[in-house]
């Protein structure tokens, strides 16, 4: 990977690569949340779910939406948020985009309906690497990285286009690969 290429860490982007054949993965906008020398910890920004927050959290009647993080633990709930002001025990990812924090001040938080879907995001399970297994992923070509430019991107209008979206942003080779067909023998 060149120099000039940024590397794993908190706030960086991982795209899936077209042909990446884990179908978990497949076209997946990660934004990784962690990384250090025992692993790496992400949260896939465009694969919402048929739910809602109400169905998932029992004393929580909401209408907010719920995504898939990732294909491990997918019973936890984990959230992103532009509330570090309220949320300071929360990890900071980027500037403007943290993960977790009190859930009591999260759930006061929605039924407030001080938070929206611009500021708080929800999702059942995460994307997880051991030590050493995102970068050979990455070495194998699994993932195309970029740096979190725009804190929109955490929260999406529409989370379904977001991979052919970043990767147009993203321009030159990238931008021929936000066109890849689906299934590469129907072209």
């Amino acid at each position: 990977m060149p120099d000039s290429e940024p590397r794993p860490a908190p706030g960086v982007l991982l795209l899936a690569h077209p042909m990446l054949s884990d179908p978990n993965f497949r076209r997946a906008v990660v934004l990784l949340c962690e990384h250090t020398d025992e692993g790496s910890f992400g949260l896939i920004l465009n694969k919402p779910l048929a739910l809602e927050l109400g169905e998932v959290v029992e004393d929580l009647s909401s209408s907010v939406q719920v995504s898939l993080g990732g294909p491990v633990q997918p019973n936890t709930l984990h959230y992103l948020h532009r509330h570090r002001d309220v949320l300071s025990d929360s990890v900071k990812v980027t500037a403007d985009v943290a993960w977790g924090g009190d859930f009591d001040l999260v759930k006061a938080l929605v039924l407030s309906e001080e938070a929206s879907p611009e500021s708080l995001r929800f999702f059942l399970g995460y994307s997880g690497w051991s030590a050493g297994q995102l970068e050979e992923e990455i070495e194998e070509g699994g993932w195309i990285l970029t740096g979190l430019d725009d804190p929109e991107l955490s929260f999406p209008d529409d989370p379904e286009r977001l991979w052919r979206i970043v990767l147009r942003r993203m321009g030159g080779e990238y931008a021929y690969l936000a066109n890849f067909p689906d299934d590469p023998r129907m072209n």
